[in-house]
């Protein structure tokens, strides 16, 4: 393994992100020119020198300097950029010693500004939220009825095993092989099944374990993976940006040249996509599961497997898995992560499960030890009538049909505000929205976030789903800058609510209106709006 790859020398960190045709190890879609007669850099074309480097940069930094959007980002516990200059501890952020702010996720960090411009969970009627990454949890049409009680024998007052409650690992188990694995001669057993308190608690486990290796992930992609990749060391982070021209497709060809030339042992991915919509199935599915033969794993993040709107009826009811393709459960070294959060409409549950080979449940069970210790014992039994396939084939009916309507609904408000979507999404419950065509400094997704924040309305800006762990790329050179996430995951009311605020705030914009966007951002309830940074 490359020193500067595993131990991030000086003049890798220096010289690795800044420079824009450098911002990713590799991409599927374009191939890098030999020459560049239109450098950006004035000392040469090709190669950048140093001064080239400290041009860019003080580029850069003159660009964010000039937006207040993106100076209250940079001033966030953990979003400093990282790489240009030798790295150094920031006193007023780091008080205590040896902690290091990883920095915020993106509905974390959207929900703070949120509430230093007067949101609540108390008064959060009053406000859209198409932020939130979870759908409406309440009653929908033709489902089955939504939990109202929770059962506590005195037996799940105590500690749950770290893998889960057999009875629910065993309910897994069938539903997976029920759905996806009917007719197949290996089948899951409990014993492939690790139930964990959460998505998140999930990827921690399994990124725990993985040894020294190089991993593969896509830009963009879910947000956390930013966090788990800076957290967990181990794991060398290599980079594929995902081009729109190519509706975000991930390349199976290129990924196996990729495994052979750079010896990736690891591939990340959330299938449905979040945040672009999209969905690997069919043929590409099942060559990417291929891969874990090939002496990869590939650990696929499937909360959204339901989330599918074909365009014909008889398809509503089916669903997305990497598990139909599995030949063997406990060889191919396929790792699948899902749960009660998305599809059930259960986040506040926190009960998700790890699907894999027997292998990787044991080692699963020592992470989650010392990491989480379990998920709620009373909960996972409370889980179990919730995994009968024929309540889930009827739960399945009534949430795609019922998503699929909002999907069409926003779109074609979307259209009616002149904001048509590059790549509509066949999946999940997000449009990934360009802004490019707006007049700045509407058109890049933090000052958006912040002008719709005016409007009591919450979106996820699009660098938080630029999965950059090094904190080296800078945000105007970000794939991901012109982009906003909205969510039709809330009920249709919300939907409206702030769709029609999107309208007012782009309605000015268009209108003249932009001497007034881009300043004047609530800081913290404390502070003023005129208040300067």
């Amino acid at each position: 393994m490359p020193a500067d790859a595993k131990n991030g020398s000086a003049i890798g960190s220096f010289i690795s992100y800044p420079l824009p045709f450098l911002c990713l190890h590799h991409t599927t879609t374009m191939s890098r020119p030999s020459t560049r007669p239109n450098s950006a850099y004035p000392s040469r074309s090709g190669t950048p020198s140093l001064r080239d480097v400290v041009h860019g940069v003080m580029k850069i930094f003159h660009h964010e300097k000039e937006s207040e959007a993106h100076q209250i980002f940079r001033q966030q516990a953990g979003h400093q950029p990282k790489g240009f200059l030798p790295e150094t501890i920031n006193p007023d952020e780091e008080t205590v010693p040896g902690i290091e702010h990883p920095g915020s996720t993106g509905v974390i960090y959207c929900s703070d500004r949120a509430i230093a411009n007067g949101f609540n969970y108390a008064n959060s009627h009053e406000w859209a939220n198409l932020g939130q990454g979870a759908p409406e949890v309440g009653p929908i049409p033709d489902a089955p009825p939504r939990p109202e009680s929770i059962p506590l024998p005195v037996d799940s007052l105590e500690y749950a095993p770290t893998t889960g409650v057999k009875a629910l690992r065993e309910a897994v188990a069938n539903l997976y092989n029920d759905n996806y694995r009917k007719g197949k001669a290996s089948q899951y057993t409990y014993e492939n099944v690790c139930i964990v308190p959460g998505g998140r608690a999930g990827l921690s486990r399994v990124a725990a374990v993985i040894g020294d290796v190089y991993c593969s992930y896509q830009v963009p992609d879910y947000t956390a993976y930013d966090q788990v990749l800076s957290a967990f060391k181990r794991l060398v982070p290599v980079p594929t940006a995902l081009d729109p021209k190519n509706k975000y497709r991930l390349d199976i060809e290129q990924t196996k040249k990729d495994i052979r030339t750079q010896g990736l042992a690891v591939v990340l991915a959330s299938n449905p996509r979040n945040p672009t919509g999209q969905v690997i199935a069919g043929k590409e599915l099942k060559d990417l599961v291929s891969l874990s033969r090939e002496n990869t794993t590939i650990i696929l993040d499937e909360f959204y497997s339901w989330y599918i709107y074909p365009d014909n009826d008889k398809d509503i009811g089916k669903s997305i898995s990497s598990a139909e393709y599995v030949e063997d459960v406990n060889n191919d070294s396929v790792v699948i992560i899902d749960g009660l959060t998305k599809n059930w409409r259960l986040p506040g549950w926190r009960v998700c499960w790890v699907v894999g080979p027997k292998n990787l449940v044991t080692a699963l069970s020592q992470s989650g030890s010392f990491l989480d210790g379990g998920a709620n014992h009373p909960m996972q039994l409370a889980a179990l009538p919730l995994l009968e396939p024929a309540r889930v084939k009827v739960e399945k009916m009534a949430l795609q049909r019922h998503f699929k309507a909002k999907r069409d609904h926003v779109l074609k408000r979307l259209h009616a505000l002149h904001l048509d979507v590059d790549v509509p999404p066949q999946a999940t419950f997000y449009v990934w929205l360009n802004l490019e065509k707006l007049p700045s400094p509407l058109n890049n997704g933090l000052t958006f976030f912040e002008e719709l924040l005016k409007e009591q309305t919450i979106v996820i800006p699009g660098i938080f789903f630029d999965i950059n762990p090094a904190h080296r790329r800078n945000l105007f050179n970000s794939p991901c800058h012109h982009y906003v996430r909205l969510s039709f995951g809330p009920p249709i009311e919300d939907l409206d609510k702030g769709l029609d605020a999107i309208g007012r705030v782009v309605a000015a914009a268009r209108q003249g209106g932009t001497k007034k966007m881009g300043h004047s951002y609530k800081k913290s309830l404390e502070i003023s709006p005129g208040d300067h940074i």
